[in-house]
């Protein structure tokens, strides 16, 4: 159980005395105010259809002053109420405290503070992992299939868009992520790798890594139609991409002709090509400078570019081997990694002079910032170094914390994509370790990390995370898109630790009306093993499947997930079943322990999730003897 979700609970259950207050609402009510302890909540939803997105908002507010409340930390749930009666207060903290807690039998229809972590994986799939409120065990949420294996990634900035680019097949990975599926597979040039979205999502921009002019440059996407807009030549690569902060201007790499095209992104058309030195490896643009900075991997050299002008303005002369270039969160400096060297060099923007050359592991290729640290993972190790930004300017202190047991480089999986991405939590990291096949989860001024993911036997060369969380939109208000599937009455659990409020406001989704009413889809699962399950060997899970509702009655389900678990949560198995014909499908699992072990079933296709399907029972005994129902 994650710290914060255990501060909350015990807030919870120390604070039963005081939920009998009053709590302004009817159930037709879109807009509804609830207060207490000097504190008052309005909650509004606007448009809330079956099947559509809506904006959920909570407004928090003082009421003696009437003044916001930045700067806080609400929970919220959304869970399908059922007979018609509003929830009370004692319910309501009853429903909050099961959600809190890692049940599987009592999770809500959405739950707002949940994050997913996406792996891009060197086999052609996604692993989308749900980390619920613990550690340890498989979280797979779900695995989405690619055409090819995927190099690249981006996520639009509405988190409804995932773009994935596929060397191996010469197109671009359209996902939704609300089913989580492949709406398109877009052509996109010869061997697309790079992609990068304007700050205003207008256009996706693909690197294409052809060997000569014609097949080498660049294809713009437009996102609103998942047309191709343009393709531009510029040099022969590989290409790094990056945009002035108002999208005014593309700047495009050349690693082999060693310049950098300027692109006017109005006219889709090249502007003029810099040359800046020997192997352009990366790039980064300052809004606050309005400098592009480049390094040069042949010649070593660091070289700032007015973003105006297109003209060289510094070249900074740092050494040879140099590989990726990043700006920290607050532009004052600039870090570059040299694989060669196993160093990083940082330089002042504001003055265009290096300061440091700090060493770092064996073959240093990633740079990941949170507020504090600057992250440096190098392939050559198992050890991710820290170099903290608190008073650069003077010193550079590194500290570093094993992230897994083997050096990623015994991987053969590679990824220009991030391996160490911020989590959540604020001064946390989530890190990606490809030879252990293992997501690491570390939390600032730990010595080791604090937890970890499996990634079913996948190796992980790359990470995202899917932020469903509340986010303060304006000063006291915390936002978040939904969308729910069924019509229907719903609570809408809210829980503020500080100041205490908790209160469970009502929803109605109505069906929407220019489309037809469409009944759900239902499994009907008959277990067909008969063998005992026997704690320590392997069992054969084995079943029958009928699909009642809409589609065809017998469909081959290739996305009908199973989630094994021991009661009371304490070890899980999450797998695809493979289907042997005649809706016939099966798994094996290796129970640990004996026990009373849950099963619970899921199909995205369907769109059933696992709290929708009525779980089947297996015991395992030691000796020999297995109930199941």
């Amino acid at each position: 159980m994650s710290l914060r979700i255990a501060i909350l609970l015990l807030t919870l259950l120390a604070g039963g005395a005081s939920l009998a207050v009053r709590s302004q609402q009817k159930p037709t009510d879109t807009s509804q105010t609830f207060t207490q302890e000097g504190v008052s909540v309005s909650f509004t939803v606007e448009k809330p259809v079956a099947g559509h997105e809506s904006t959920v908002r909570f407004k928090i507010v003082d009421t003696n002053s009437g003044k916001a409340l930045s700067s806080l930390r609400p929970t919220a749930w959304i869970d399908r109420r059922h007979g018609g009666q509003l929830t009370d207060a004692r319910q309501c903290r009853e429903k909050i405290q099961s959600f809190l807690q890692p049940n599987f039998n009592r999770r809500p229809e959405l739950d707002l503070n949940a994050y997913f972590i996406l792996a891009l994986n060197r086999e052609p799939n996604i692993s989308v992992i749900d980390p619920l409120s613990g550690f340890g065990g498989s979280k797979l949420y779900t695995l989405i299939p690619l055409v090819e294996a995927g190099e690249d990634w981006v996520l639009s900035a509405d988190k409804r868009r995932l773009y994935v680019s596929m060397p191996g097949a010469n197109k671009v990975a359209a996902i939704d992520t609300a089913s989580w599926k492949v709406v398109s597979n877009i052509d996109a040039g010869v061997k697309p790798t790079r992609t990068a979205l304007q700050n205003d999502n207008r256009y996706l921009w693909v690197s294409n890594e052809g060997t000569d002019q014609r097949s080498s440059g660049v294809t713009v996407i437009d996102t609103v139609s998942g047309k191709v807009a343009a393709t531009i030549k510029t040099g022969i690569g590989p290409h790094e991409i990056a945009f002035t902060h108002n999208d005014s201007t593309a700047f495009i790499t050349n690693k082999a002709d060693g310049t950098v095209s300027v692109i006017d992104i109005r006219k889709l058309a090249l502007v003029k090509n810099i040359p800046v030195g020997a192997q352009p490896v990366s790039i980064d643009f300052s809004p606050l400078g309005r400098t592009l900075y480049v390094a040069n991997e042949g010649d070593g050299t660091i070289v700032a570019i007015d973003g105006v002008r297109f003209e060289i303005t510094a070249r900074l002369r740092a050494e040879p081997g140099l590989r990726l270039i990043r700006l920290e969160p607050h532009q004052r400096f600039g870090f570059a990694v040299n694989s060669a060297k196993n160093t990083v060099h940082i330089f002042d923007t504001a003055s265009n002079r290096l300061l440091h050359i700090v060493p770092v592991g064996r073959t240093p290729d990633q740079l990941t910032f949170t507020s504090q640290f600057a992250y440096v993972r190098s392939t050559g190790s198992e050890f991710v170094d820290m170099i903290k930004l608190a008073n650069i300017t003077k010193e550079a202190a590194v500290t570093h914390f094993p992230a897994g047991e083997k050096a990623p480089a015994k991987s053969p999986a590679r990824s220009p994509a991030n391996a160490i991405v911020p989590a959540p939590e604020d001064g946390s990291v989530l890190v990606a370790n490809p030879a252990d096949q293992m997501i690491y989860y570390y939390s600032e001024g730990m010595a080791a990390p604090m937890g970890s993911f499996q990634n079913y036997r996948r190796d992980p060369k790359a990470l995202l995370v899917l932020d469903n969380s509340l986010v303060e939109t304006d000063q006291g208000v915390y936002s978040t898109t939904i969308r729910l599937s069924g019509a229907g009455d719903y609570d809408v659990a809210f829980l503020l630790d500080s100041p205490r409020v908790i209160n469970c406001f009502n929803l109605k989704v109505v069906d929407d009306p220019n489309q037809p009413t469409i009944t759900a889809a239902a499994l009907k699962i008959e277990p067909l093993w008969k063998d005992m399950a026997r704690a320590g060997s392997s069992f054969n899970l084995r079943f029958k499947v009928t699909v009642s509702g809409p589609g065809q009655p017998n469909q081959k389900l290739e996305d009908l997930g199973v989630l094994v678990f021991l009661a009371p949560g304490i070890w899980q198995h999450r797998e695809v079943a493979r289907p042997l014909g005649d809706g016939v499908y099966e798994i094996n699992f290796v129970p640990p322990q004996t026990g009373i072990y849950y099963v619970y079933f899921q199909c995205p296709s369907l769109e059933l999730r696992y709290n929708q399907t009525r779980p089947v029972t297996i015991e395992a005994v030691k000796d020999g003897s297995a109930a199941n129902n």
